[in-house]
């Protein structure tokens, strides 16, 4: 891999927003309209749920091993370069192929390259923000925008342009990541600037409850959260919501995400400590999801939506910031991959059990999540319990 070359006028902070305004394009696309794309290649519901789950099994073996990788690599970005190439490429195999087993094939490789380098270069931000005090909020808010204008995008050229339009998107946003990730800037200091080791270099070394709990309990918030983007829509359109309006709904949940992203540095993360953020993130939770479960009408669901920034994003902030608190660049990605091992578990159960409960109860299926992210949030207050703040 080729280091990176420096760009005029493009500071390296600049550089990774870019390639965080691209990260999420693709996904926007196939939240839209993958399903139905799917379906239309003739495959049954029940292959469809392989095809989304089989990544999500498969990287609860491989992030770890991802981020080790990526740790002992000259710079996080070698790692990151290679992903998102490899997640430009495979996706063109789904032009030559057709039935089940190609599109999971072709699916599957283009899912994973891409989810093995999200956690790389979040910790790679990370610490490039640290040592040059930039704000890393403000850069993976970019994400979410990116995310968010594609949903729109795709929406009207599948009514322009018909089905036929779905493939040849996704692919050209994934060639528009893998280019853009050519442009990152090397993340670790040069070896003459490197700042000393501070934190645990070794996961061994954290592996202990106070650490553990407070990622373990935020992960059961995260896993609550996944229900939105499975269920939310049916379950708001059971309430006798349209579809519209559960558009601008999800739509108002996605900017109060980004503005958190925005907001944090300011006005969080220097005020309070990271775990604190994290248990105030599981409580709010807590309240949102019974708040949900009562089918509260239109109104109040606007105000609960624009508690996603505080139940999601000043959480998954908050947890970023104590994993760089406590442990040193040489297991960076490591660290961080094993709070997406730890996500993707919760998910796992969640969904699974979340789906009987939403065909049996209907919205009141939120009582479960809450009482999930109540335990979520019971962990998180243990690990105070376990070792208080220092002063």
């Amino acid at each position: 891999m080729t280091p990176a070359q420096p760009l005029p006028g493009f500071s390296p902070e600049l550089r990774t927003t870019l390639f965080y305004s691209t990260i999420f394009m693709n996904m926007g696309a196939i939240t839209v309209y993958a399903g139905i794309w799917f379906d239309q290649q003739g495959l049954s519901s029940q292959q469809i749920g392989v095809i989304n789950a089989l990544p999500v099994l498969l990287m609860l073996v491989l992030n770890l091993v991802v981020g080790r990788i990526a740790d002992r690599a000259r710079d996080w970005r070698q790692v990151i370069v290679a992903g998102a190439l490899a997640a430009a490429i495979f996706p063109i195999g789904l032009f030559f192929t057709s039935g089940f087993w190609g599109i999971l094939l072709f699916w599957t490789l283009a899912a994973i390259s891409q989810a093995a380098i999200v956690p790389v270069i979040d910790a790679a931000a990370m610490r490039l923000c640290a040592r040059r005090g930039s704000n890393f909020g403000a850069m993976r808010a970019w994400g979410t925008i990116g995310y968010l204008g594609i949903i729109l995008v795709t929406g009207y050229l599948t009514l322009w342009f018909g089905p036929a339009v779905f493939l040849p998107l996704v692919v050209g946003l994934c060639l528009l990541r893998g280019a853009t990730a050519l442009s990152l800037p090397n993340f670790r200091a040069p070896a003459d600037q490197a700042p000393p080791p501070h934190g645990a270099t070794q996961l061994l070394q954290v592996m202990k409850p106070w650490f553990l709990l407070p990622l373990v309990g935020w992960s059961a918030i995260f896993a609550t959260h996944l229900i939105l983007n499975a269920f939310q829509g049916l379950l708001l359109q059971r309430q006798g919501i349209g579809i519209e309006v559960i558009g601008i709904l999800i739509a108002l949940g996605a900017a109060s995400e980004t503005a958190m992203f925005f907001a944090y540095r300011r006005f969080f993360s220097t005020r309070f400590r990271a775990r604190t953020l994290i248990l105030a993130s599981a409580v709010i939770s807590t309240l949102r999801w019974i708040a949900m479960g009562f089918e509260p009408g239109l109104v109040p669901l606007i105000g609960l939506q624009l508690l996603h920034g505080v139940t999601y994003g000043l959480g998954f902030l908050a947890c970023i910031s104590f994993i760089t608190n406590w442990t040193s660049e040489d297991i960076a990605a490591e660290a961080q991959s094993f709070f997406v091992v730890l996500q993707q578990a919760m998910a796992v159960v969640t969904l699974a059990g979340f789906g009987w409960l939403a065909d049996r109860y209907g919205a009141q299926a939120y009582f479960a999540s809450a009482a999930f992210a109540a335990a979520g949030a019971l962990a998180i207050w243990a690990s105070f319990r376990l070792q208080p703040p220092a002063s």
